[in-house]
């Protein structure tokens, strides 16, 4: 589809769009892709001075923006940050959920306290931000939720455990609101499950490996990441997966959990056995860092060296020998 075809079915200067984590990384690259087709956007994150600035440079770039500081995991300051949304633009027609942290590391040796602001967040978030804008799309008999997921939300990955408990019950979550509002159709709750992303994401992830943290190559570009989102708010259908990373890992959790599950720890253990020393810290599980509020980690402009390759194609092959066995066994 055009892209002046997608401007007639839903042209986006006409909606309201709220942006949940739109300092950094997918969040910030979304907002500057709505602005582009001069969307009234609401954007929401912990940092005010990062929101002061965005809202700027969407205004610059042709959108109409206002600055909400929240806090995804206070219930009230999202159910506030929909009527500012209301008030602000008339009417409330696309909730974006982006707002996410993670941790990694020993089970045990990662807090419990930090177990639970990363499900608070990543889960109750994307639930507290439903919760506030359903009632409005009820009334308008239209809306949509775009939820941002993960591969994660599809195969288990080790050291990750409460990321991936997060991911796993986001996806149940969107699942079973679909299922809920069937009677709405016009009423849509959207799915973005890319592989790795090149954002900031590592340098805000809490750290309890004692190893520098970076993505697996080949990370998905952000701004295809933003625009996807942008393009689901224009036409919005269940999920969408993106990188082949994630197509291979979802195939080969379905074809064979347990070699899927081999593959991904020793992937894990490999990488953590290889990296570079860094400190422990707890990122910005709990307060902003402050730092690291760009749209790329930079990741997809270095060089991917033999070594990566290699241990990246080992785990993708693991996955491709799934599907050899599945097929030997049904044969």
């Amino acid at each position: 589809m055009t892209a002046s075809k997608n401007s007639l079915s839903s042209p986006l200067h006409r909606k309201t769009i709220v942006i949940a984590g739109a300092t950094s990384g997918i969040g910030r690259a979304t907002a500057l892709e709505f602005a582009r087709q001069g969307a009234k956007l609401v954007l929401a994150a912990r940092q005010k001075d990062v929101l002061d600035e965005m809202v700027d440079l969407c205004d610059r770039l042709g959108g109409k923006a206002i600055a909400v500081p929240t806090d995804v995991t206070d219930a009230e300051a999202v159910k506030k940050l929909a009527k500012d949304a209301c008030i602000f633009g008339g009417s409330l027609d696309v909730w974006v959920n982006i707002a996410g942290i993670g941790a990694l590391g020993e089970f045990e040796t990662i807090p419990i306290e930090v177990h639970e602001q990363i499900i608070r967040t990543n889960l109750m978030g994307h639930i507290n931000g439903a919760h506030a804008a359903i009632p409005h799309f009820k009334k308008q008999k239209k809306g949509t939720i775009i939820n941002m997921n993960s591969v994660g939300g599809w195969v288990a990955f080790p050291y990750g455990v409460s990321y991936t408990a997060s991911k796993f019950g986001l996806r149940g979550f969107s699942e079973a609101l679909r299922a809920e509002l069937i009677d709405c159709p016009d009423i849509h709750i959207c799915d973005v499950f890319p592989s790795f992303v090149d954002t900031p994401g590592p340098s805000h992830a809490a750290n309890y490996t004692g190893k520098l943290l970076k993505p697996a190559p080949p990370v998905v570009p952000t701004y295809k990441v933003a625009r996807t989102i942008v393009s689901l708010a224009q036409n919005p259908k269940g999920s969408v997966i993106l990188g082949s990373a994630a197509y291979l890992a979802k195939f080969g959790q379905w074809v064979s959990p347990k070699l899927t599950r081999w593959a991904t720890t020793k992937f894990m253990r490999l990488y953590l056995k290889n990296a570079e020393p860094a400190p422990v810290t707890n990122g910005s599980i709990f307060e902003p860092t402050g730092t690291y509020n760009q749209i790329s980690g930079g990741y997809t402009n270095k060089k991917v060296t033999n070594k990566k390759v290699t241990r990246v194609a080992g785990v993708l092959g693991v996955i491709a020998g799934t599907v050899l066995i599945a097929r030997k066994l049904m044969q």
